[in-house]
């Protein structure tokens, strides 16, 4: 078994998930719980570029996952709650990285998702039958990073994020195999 308690100044967790799987509301939801911090890597890349869609339009997909990975490593050694973009755990680096933190991986159904994408500014979403693509093609990552599973897609949000913050809290080590 992998010990992924965290060690000083390490995440308290680490989200990943598909887009619009709802990371960023349930982190934030997580972190209040937990009284930390919480980072949404996608956000901090926005700050301090600009829109992720006009950064992969203008400079492509391999400048803004060098962006990402900057900003990823940055995050994973911050004490905190730390959702990352979707397409994060692409990178080799961030694979390894993560395998020393607890990650909940943060499912949604293709049903469930398809109002949350609706609009969406997302540059590799352009509706459901992208998403799904983009899933299933990033499915065997998510799973093989995942400490646990959540869903996303039929239950209340703050359920399922005091749900994770008691898991953070237990006193026993995760395992290291999903749920």
């Amino acid at each position: 078994m992998i010990d992924r308690t965290p060690e000083p100044g390490q995440p308290h967790l680490v989200l990943i998930g598909p887009p619009a799987a709802g990371k960023t509301r349930l982190g934030k939801r997580i972190a209040r719980i937990l009284g930390a911090s919480f980072i949404d890597t996608d956000r901090r890349i926005v700050a301090r570029h600009g829109p992720i869609a006009q950064i992969f339009s203008e400079y492509g997909e391999k400048y803004y996952r060098a962006l990402e990975r900057s900003e990823v490593a940055k995050a994973l050694g911050e004490r905190a709650v730390v959702a990352l973009g979707g397409g994060a755990i692409i990178d080799p680096l961030t694979q390894a990285d993560l395998v020393a933190h607890r990650v909940a991986l943060i499912t949604v159904s293709s049903d469930a998702v398809a109002a949350r994408i609706l609009d969406s500014k997302r540059p590799l979403v352009s509706g459901i039958d992208t998403w799904s693509e983009l899933v299933a093609s990033r499915r065997e990552i998510y799973e093989r990073l995942a400490t646990r599973t959540w869903d996303t897609s039929h239950r209340p949000i703050d359920e399922i994020a005091s749900e994770i913050a008691d898991w953070i809290i237990e006193v026993t080590p995760p395992t290291d195999s999903a749920e």
